[in-house]
């Protein structure tokens, strides 16, 4: 019996040796099968993709900025331009969290850099860290020289440069030019199909905004086959990148300071200088004004955007294409209106009083006694309220209404501007009937004062210093409304497109002008005159502010008054005296400096 269990154990064994090469074979079959599988996966199916990954370890991109085109005067002047900065990189995915404090130390002791500032800039780009984090700004040369000389030595470190905005003459026109900003990361998942990389600019307001296109380029760039180690081996290609285009404005640099250096005695205000004739602005004004440079920096603290966006002096502001209560100069609106309709002919005469009742106020004239009984050229050198409430309130908000939308009012002039341009307000009946834009339709009526107060540009009216300028440009090139614009853009800007004609008689045109030039010669805006000046035409204004400040000063004017070549309009914010006072020197600064560079021209020329 125990011989028969010894054998049958024997026959087991020998029956399991057996089966032994069946397992390894077939162990052997599944681990060979399995790795076919893998590579046939890897080299068939993700063939392409593995390619290109190694092509990535292997090749390097290094991109190249375009160089932003630069922004002209109209006599080839620089207004905006660039310049290069040298800035210090690092690369996370070589240089992770372990290997930080070792490559900081180096940098700190190279560059004579703070670990502490290096470690802010390491840690809060925690977010960027795929591209690239930048560790310190605008690099001497010498320091730049230094890192060359070493630049093996540290692995995922890199100094590269960068194109920088620059404005030589800082906060000069900075409202018009604008400036360039880097773009957000919401923009670049958009932009990023038009060509836009992460380190990109791209024109945030004025003409920078206005003209991004024209002036930003293309990228370029150099494609360098790098070992394992990341030296470069060889240069495989490059594609230079395209600079943008320069661009010619119509401003002139020389009236542009002059109209700086008048309006630098005010707190607050807006110049406005065009050419009658086609539209070309020579010059734009707002004050208190910034640095566009500022937005330029490689580095800046939340402190300082707050400081800048939330002053309460509003400098980014443009205060040339916003609207306030535009006063007197108003007045032309309403004498247009009343010898339009015909029911106050150019002839007329009315009698004027210390004040005249509407609804529940007595409006005063603002001399409070009246100067009799004159007609409108009389009306206008005075400036006489009371002579323009009877027009206005006798020919009704409709007939205003028409006139002023004849002279470009309650609309956008057309400037290359316009998304930071105020459309203005002209209020009407049917303005009011519909809720004044705040209120449910039906419970704001159209009332007596309000009839009174648009009469004379107040309450109900708010024009931009360039809609004014617009709009008196229209008396001095003889009846055509034109187009405001900061360049040329080889446009025909004296084509029907952009100078129409004003639907206004000569008999109602001349009237205006007539009385335009008698505020000067011996009315309200005596103090313009000049000798040996070209006949100048305007009119002052003292505007109440319907937003509860001080009186706002303005003065409107054009030269020559034969044939006008230039207009000016000066307004002072909340700066109460009168328009006499405070507006009509500054345009009188302005014009004085537009007279000599005429004179200087024209001798050019000869």
């Amino acid at each position: 019996m125990v011989k028969k269990t010894f054998l049958q154990k024997k026959s087991r064994r020998i029956a399991g040796i057996g089966f032994q090469p069946t397992i390894l074979l077939s162990f052997a079959l599944i681990v060979f099968g399995a790795i076919a599988g893998r590579l046939f996966w890897l080299q068939i199916l993700e063939g392409s993709r593995y390619r290109e990954l190694s092509m990535q370890n292997r090749i390097r991109l290094v991109a190249r900025s375009p160089i932003r085109g630069r922004l002209l005067d109209r006599k080839g002047r620089i207004l905006a331009t660039n310049k290069l900065v040298y800035n210090l990189y690092l690369e996370p995915r070589l240089v992770g969290d372990k290997e930080w404090p070792l490559v900081r130390d180096r940098l700190s002791s190279f560059f004579n850099l703070s670990k502490q500032k290096l470690d802010k800039r390491f840690n809060s780009s925690a977010l960027n860290r795929s591209y690239r984090i930048t560790l310190a700004y605008n690099l001497t040369h010498k320091q730049v020289l230094q890192f060359r000389e070493h630049e093996n030595s540290f692995e995922g470190v890199q100094v590269d440069v960068d194109v920088l905005r620059y404005y030589p003459n800082k906060s000069l026109a900075a409202h018009a030019l604008g400036y360039t900003q880097l773009i957000t990361e919401d923009e670049y998942k958009f932009l990023s199909s038009k060509g836009y990389k992460i380190r990109d600019r791209i024109g945030r307001t004025g003409i920078e905004a206005a003209f991004e296109n024209h002036l930003r380029g293309q990228w370029g760039g150099q494609m360098l086959e790098v070992d394992a180690m990341g030296v470069v081996q060889r240069n495989l290609g490059e594609k230079l990148a395209v600079a943008g285009k320069d661009l010619i404005l119509t401003i002139d640099l020389d009236l542009q300071r002059a109209a700086e250096k008048a309006l630098s005695g005010i707190g607050a205000g807006a110049v406005v200088a065009i050419d009658p004739r086609d539209g070309a602005v020579r010059a734009i004004v707002s004050k208190p004004s910034f640095d566009p440079n500022f937005f330029s920096k490689s580095f800046t603290t939340q402190r300082e955007y707050d400081r800048l966006f939330f002053s309460s002096k509003k400098p980014l502001f443009s205060r040339a294409l916003n609207a306030y209560d535009p006063g007197s100069t108003w007045k032309v609106v309403t004498a247009m209106a009343g010898m339009e309709s015909k029911k106050f002919p150019p002839d007329v005469r009315l009698e004027t009083t210390a004040c005249i009742t509407y609804g529940s106020h007595c409006f005063p004239d603002h001399n409070r006694a009246g100067f009799g009984t004159i007609g409108y050229e009389d009306a206008l050198s005075f400036s006489s309220n009371t002579f323009f409430y009877q027009v206005g309130v006798g020919v009704g908000s409709n007939q205003l209404y028409q006139a002023a939308k004849k002279l470009g009012f309650n609309s956008l002039t057309g400037i290359e501007l316009d998304y930071e341009e105020s459309p203005g307000l002209v209020g009407h009946e049917d303005w009011a009937k519909e809720g004044r834009g705040w209120a449910k339709p039906g419970t704001t009526p159209w009332i007596p004062e309000d009839m009174a107060s648009a009469s004379i540009g107040q309450a109900v009216v708010q024009v931009t210093p360039i809609q004014l300028a617009r709009a008196y440009a229209v008396f001095a090139n003889g009846g055509y409304l034109i187009t405001p614009h900061l360049v040329d853009a080889d446009q025909d800007w004296m084509s029907p497109q952009y100078r129409k004609k004003v639907d206004i008689r000569p008999s109602t045109l001349n009237t205006i002008r007539r009385g335009l030039r008698k505020v000067v010669e011996s009315g309200t805006g005596a103090a313009m005159y000049l000798r040996g000046f070209p006949v100048v035409a305007g009119k002052t204004g003292t505007a109440e502010d319907s937003a509860g400040g001080s009186d706002h000063a303005w003065f409107a004017c054009f030269a020559p008054y034969s044939a006008g070549e230039i207009v000016v309009v000066a307004f002072a914010q909340n700066t109460p005296g009168g328009g006499s006072v405070h507006a009509l020197p500054i345009a009188r600064q302005v014009l004085t400096a537009w007279n000599e560079l005429r004179k200087v021209d024209s001798a050019n020329l000869n």
